[in-house]
């Protein structure tokens, strides 16, 4: 197995982490990490013995095969300022963020780069992952990049410009759905007499339930639908006031998040001086 360096232990960069640890794809031993606040990466150190932890982004660019870069989108430019002249073309410059773009990644370090965004549903080993390749990958950058995302999710090949879309369904909609259940919970409780240990533990298990009939392929989402919502039943009167009541929410959500990365997008290419 290559030599994982992963800079930033952030909430996704330990997820990644933790879930290829727990996939058994690498051992600790095959890990060096690092982070702008050192004691969060002491941490994970400490639970998994084996990771080594560097002082810096410049001693992992020294010496691991893949570099995974899991810092914030307008940290990035700095920290590749302070790495780039230790990375060769041997190596592959991995970022997690969607407003910074293969290309721009590959302007800036002259070296072999791609884009592998994950999801909270990678934590078990589950959930999609998507990724994109610069043009000076090679194939077996290629294979072992989709080797390490295959342990831990279904990885997708998408083009760069649906990256803000595939990113806001995988990596957003977790939070995006936990907040709708949030609230149908709440409705619950403040509509009848349930209580909400009652009314969160159902809708977890329901939800639990119905990814693993998807999982299975024992329906599609138009066929589950269709065989619980009976003709005349209570669940189509339900399915009437979602088709009044949702109207146009979803259209402003995503018109929210792509407004939101244009400005992104803006604030990178200055750095970058090369557009996305």
């Amino acid at each position: 197995m290559k030599k994982i360096g992963v800079i930033g232990t952030g909430n996704m960069g330990t997820i990644l982490i933790e879930a290829w640890l727990e996939a058994n794809i690498l051992n600790p031993a095959d890990l060096i990490i690092t982070n702008r606040t050192l004691s969060k990466a002491l941490t994970l150190k400490e639970k998994h013995p084996g990771i080594e932890v560097a002082e810096s982004g410049a001693e992992i660019a020294q010496q691991a095969d893949f570099i995974f870069i899991c810092v914030k989108p307008l940290q990035i430019d700095s920290l590749l300022t302070d790495i780039k002249q230790h990375i060769n073309k041997e190596q592959l410059v991995i970022s997690i963020t969607s407003p910074v773009s293969v290309a721009q990644l590959e302007s800036a370090v002259k070296a072999p780069c791609a884009r592998f965004i994950p999801s909270i549903t990678n934590r078990v080993g589950s959930g999609v992952s998507l990724l994109s390749y610069g043009e000076g990958c090679s194939k077996e950058a290629k294979i072992a990049l989709h080797e390490l995302a295959s342990a831990i999710s279904a990885p997708v090949v998408i083009d760069n410009d649906i990256t803000r879309v595939a990113s806001d369904i995988v990596s957003c909609g977790p939070a995006f759905f936990s907040y709708l259940a949030q609230a149908f919970i709440d409705a619950a409780c403040q509509t009848t007499k349930i209580d909400k240990e009652t009314a969160t533990t159902l809708t977890e298990n329901m939800l639990i339930g119905l990814g693993e009939l998807l999982g299975k392929g024992v329906y599609t989402l138009p066929a589950l639908q269709e065989k619980v919502c009976v003709k005349g039943g209570i669940t189509g009167e339900g399915i009437k006031v979602l088709e009044a009541e949702t109207g146009e929410m979803f259209h402003h959500l995503f018109q929210a998040t792509h407004e939101k990365f244009a400005e992104d997008l803006d604030e990178v290419e200055k750095q970058f001086g090369h557009p996305y």
